[in-house]
């Protein structure tokens, strides 16, 4: 038997890279999948149409994580689509480097209200809608945390807050049965990373020379983590942030 039969889950950022990778993989181990969002609609149905293709459930459903009622709603769809929920997983995001001198208010709140506020409004509403047995809600964070690159001040704290926010709601939720982790990749390669043209830069390059296993990561190496966080293998693992970055630290 699958380990996440029966499961529900949604993956918020689903439609490409990480998110997509983990959605695939959570159905694939049978989960019934809610793909979320914000705006591109034809990479999240192209998901969902792989996940049925192999005979997996999943729909698609629009929400910008940053605004309440999107929330209220993306919730509202799963319970309509599936009835209950078991799994969150905090994927999404938004990210980009500014020198101190070009941070501006509209930058922070860009980050902070997406990949903070969004992650702790979708964390509340999980938590309602988890059953008595609880549930399991996983965070994505960065190693952008430890590594500090430059011009990430934004961006690195507001991974920073995720990892806190992470043990401060292990703490509050486990007596609830509702575990929450934290996963921590590097360097990934992904539509976002080759978009801003890190993946042909010297920091690329600096990046696997400091890697022991040599190499940036795939989201199909990230993906099995956060299913281990999500099922029962980890049913004694709550409040951790686990590294996946090819022994870079």
């Amino acid at each position: 038997m699958r380990k996440l039969e029966d499961k529900v889950a949604i993956v918020t950022g689903a439609s490409k890279g990480i998110g997509a990778a983990i959605a695939k993989h959570l159905a694939a181990e049978g989960a019934a999948v809610v793909v979320n969002y914000a705006s591109s609609r034809e990479d999240a149905d192209r998901v969902v149409a792989e996940i049925a293709r192999a005979g997996g459930r999943a729909i698609a459903v629009q929400a910008d994580l940053a605004r309440p009622a999107d929330v209220d709603r993306l919730f509202a769809e799963t319970g309509k689509a599936f009835g209950r929920l078991d799994i969150l997983v905090n994927n999404a995001g938004v990210y980009g480097f500014t020198a101190l001198e070009d941070i501006t208010p509209e930058h922070f709140h860009k980050h902070f209200d997406l990949n903070v506020l969004g992650l702790l409004l979708a964390s509340r509403a999980a938590a309602a809608a988890f059953g008595p047995a609880g549930g399991s809600i996983v965070n994505v964070s960065s190693t952008a945390t430890t590594l500090a690159p430059a011009g990430s001040a934004v961006y690195s704290a507001t991974k920073a807050s995720v990892e806190v926010i992470t043990r401060v709601l292990a703490k509050e939720l486990g007596p609830r049965h509702i575990r929450v982790n934290a996963i921590s990749p590097g360097m990934v390669d992904t539509e976002g990373v080759r978009a801003a043209g890190f993946d042909t830069s010297d920091f690329r390059k600096e990046t696997e020379a400091r890697t022991p296993l040599g190499r940036i990561g795939q989201p199909e190496d990230i993906a099995p983590a956060a299913v281990f966080l999500a099922g029962p293998d980890s049913g004694w693992i709550t409040g951790e942030t686990l590294l996946i970055a090819g022994g870079l630290r």
